[in-house]
């Protein structure tokens, strides 16, 4: 691949065309688990102006030759260090997601780290199977993006 892919501290600016990638109605089905209104510009900016400066949140922007690409972060959740991240539609099945992921776990030393993805959304388990993460358990909840309860798949990276 002859794709520079970096991870930059995410400011402000950023937020702007992160907000973009996350209209993709395909993009959004996957992720499953979306805010109610994705479509709210201004929540969304608000939401992520503050996790930015939230020293418990480790959030980076994915840029590939300098383009941004996509978002990654670490948040705690129940107590839990948990991943996230997303990527522009445009650059999915390039092999983003792992090579931005395996750069974001050596930057981010919590462990263990989880990592949750709706049961039919194939192409993020695999990221996170090619990262070391391992299938631990599932649970249901309620998926924003699809207005039905779903089942998702827990993974954990221990080490």
């Amino acid at each position: 691949m002859t794709n520079n892919i970096t991870l930059t501290v995410t400011e402000k600016k950023d937020l702007y065309s992160l907000f973009q990638f996350q209209l993709d109605k395909e993009a959004n089905y996957l992720a499953a688990f979306t805010p109610k209104d994705s479509t709210d510009e201004s929540a969304y900016i608000e939401k992520f102006t503050k996790h930015i400066v939230d020293p418990t949140i480790n959030m980076r922007t994915i840029k590939v030759n300098n383009e941004i690409t996509g978002s990654i972060a670490k948040f705690v959740m129940q107590n839990d260090n948990e991943i996230t991240y997303w990527i522009d539609k445009k650059f999915w099945g390039q092999g983003i997601a792992t090579t931005a992921l395996k750069i974001f776990l050596k930057i981010e030393q919590s462990r263990p780290i989880y990592g949750r993805v709706a049961f039919d959304n194939v192409g993020s388990q695999k990221v996170l199977e090619k990262c070391g993460f391992v299938r631990i358990g599932k649970d249901k909840g309620f998926a924003n993006a699809r207005q039905t309860e779903i089942e998702e798949f827990i993974y954990k990276l221990s080490d």
